[in-house]
């Protein structure tokens, strides 16, 4: 019987897929949106300099207006006071009180 086949270029497992829908489901209720409000979390390499490696980038999309952070750590790195502290930092780029 032949060895299953691991891909290489895959995700790191359903780790990521766990810390995503945390992110997700921690942003809701900071930012309290409604359901028909998009959140969308990545993972992504940071090319800026004296960037960490990776960066989560968490996007909250509600009609025609979208609400952008970066974290500069690794999407299982990010806590609770990060995501408090970056839409902190965002106040007035986006309305939130209307969600």
């Amino acid at each position: 019987m032949r060895e299953p086949f691991i891909n290489p270029l895959a995700r790191r497992g359903s780790s990521i897929v766990d810390s995503a829908r945390a992110l997700k489901s921690l942003t809701r209720g900071i930012l309290a949106l409604a359901d028909d409000v998009v959140v969308s979390v990545s993972e992504l390499a940071c090319h800026v300099p004296g960037c960490p490696p990776r960066e989560t980038v968490i996007l909250v999309m509600q009609g025609v207006e979208t609400l952008q952070i970066s974290i500069h750590k690794p999407m299982a790195d990010v806590t609770e006071d990060d995501l408090l502290e970056a839409f902190a930092g965002a106040s007035g780029r986006f309305e939130t009180d209307t969600m």
